[in-house]
């Protein structure tokens, strides 16, 4: 099915957005946002984990169990990320890379589903990973999914509220191009969130 006009940029943007975090996060280079490239070495198990600041919000293990502030580990297998039902705790708890890559795999993952899929995967059915390797592979997976939605929207779908049904989200309630455009600029905001983290990383061993 071709592309919708109105669909082609929003496309392009994610895109663009999901191969420069996946090679932020991987190397061996990088855009610099002008074309250069950028040495930038694979992101390690320690990384993944670091916390910046004490009391970070995190991806534990289940046995450990949720950090301070939070409640419960979302999810399920071995691994989970630190949560708590609302209302959230104010200010809100920095997070770890850990915790970011697993709350944006799990959004593309779950919108997937409800757009595509089965519309029946919740935050109980997510399971994130305690390795970089693991939950960069899991992102790959999430990006490929939520692609292969949009790719599955013609116009009337744009328009159409509840095209997606994930419950988390004003999707009930918005058209789904409204939905296309803030998974967009969840890729972008949390991308460049992880991005710096990695630059601090970095100056810190230095």
């Amino acid at each position: 099915m071709p592309v919708s006009p109105r669909l082609s940029p929003l496309l392009e943007q994610f895109d663009f957005a999901r191969e420069r975090l996946a090679d932020r996060l991987t190397g061996p280079v990088m855009d610099s946002g002008n074309g250069t490239d950028i040495e930038v070495g694979p992101m390690t198990d320690e990384e993944y984990l670091w916390e910046p600041v004490p009391d970070c919000w995190s991806v534990r293990r289940r046995v450990d169990g949720p950090g301070l502030h939070a409640t419960v580990l979302a999810g399920i297998g071995d691994w989970g990320r630190d949560a708590t039902p609302a209302p959230h705790p104010f200010p809100p708890p920095f997070t770890t890379i850990a915790w970011r890559l697993s709350h944006l795999t799990e959004l593309l993952t779950l919108r997937a589903d409800h757009t595509v899929g089965s519309h029946t995967l919740t935050r109980d059915d997510f399971h994130s990973t305690g390795d970089a390797a693991g939950a960069i592979a899991a992102f790959g997976v999430g990006a490929s999914a939520w692609r292969k939605a949009l790719l599955s929207a013609d116009d009337t779908a744009l328009d159409t509220v509840g095209y997606s049904t994930y419950p988390h989200g004003s999707d009930l309630d918005d058209p789904f191009i409204d939905i296309v455009w803030w998974v967009n600029q969840e890729l972008l905001h949390h991308g460049a969130e992880i991005a710096l983290i990695r630059d601090l990383y970095r100056a810190r061993q230095r």
